[in-house]
């Protein structure tokens, strides 16, 4: 995670339908571009239509489109954790079976960074973040609730930079 506060495009998985040769010339710049540093003033739209030459108004539709095809998750800050509320990785087993299921609907919660498979009995690792540590329990209660699953809480004991950012596209 970024530990200076910046703000970032975070890619996402794309839908299977949508391929990286689906993306235009401008669409593949901005996703490399933005990964890190999009601009921190009162009109970053604006600054970024600017730098890739085309409307603000692109640069919106542009973002909304990639959400909607699945090659962005998220447009926004990215924080030290537990810098402004709370955070936690969290790991579960889930049957191969139900993977699919199970880590869609971890991703559909607002409060879910990102999750992903490893080969490890504990299967699923997903990145959690709240206003407090009282909102950040409540959801992984609800989570554990619905599924039926133990989710292994393994708060920050140690912190690492790892910039997620790389090139998508040439």
């Amino acid at each position: 995670m970024n530990t200076n506060g910046s703000t970032a495009i975070r890619p996402a998985a794309p839908d299977p339908s949508s391929t990286p040769e689906d993306l235009t010339p401008l669409e593949r710049r901005l996703l490399n571009e933005f990964q890190h540093h999009l601009p921190l003033s009162p009109t970053p739209f604006a600054e970024m239509a600017e730098r890739l030459g085309c409307s603000e108004s692109q640069i919106l539709q542009l973002l909304e489109d990639l959400q909607q095809r699945g090659f962005i998750s998220r447009v926004g800050p990215v924080f030290r954790p537990c810098g402004i509320g709370a955070s936690m990785l969290v790991a579960t087993t889930v049957p191969e079976d139900e993977l699919e299921k199970i880590a869609n609907f971890i991703s559909s919660y607002d409060e879910v960074n990102h999750n992903y498979e490893r080969q490890h009995r504990l299967n699923l690792w997903f990145v959690v973040t709240a206003p407090d540590q009282g909102h950040l329990e409540r959801v992984l209660e609800d989570m554990e609730h619905f599924t039926g699953l133990d989710l292994v809480r393994l708060p920050l004991v140690r912190e690492y930079h790892i910039d997620l950012g790389f090139p998508l596209w040439c």
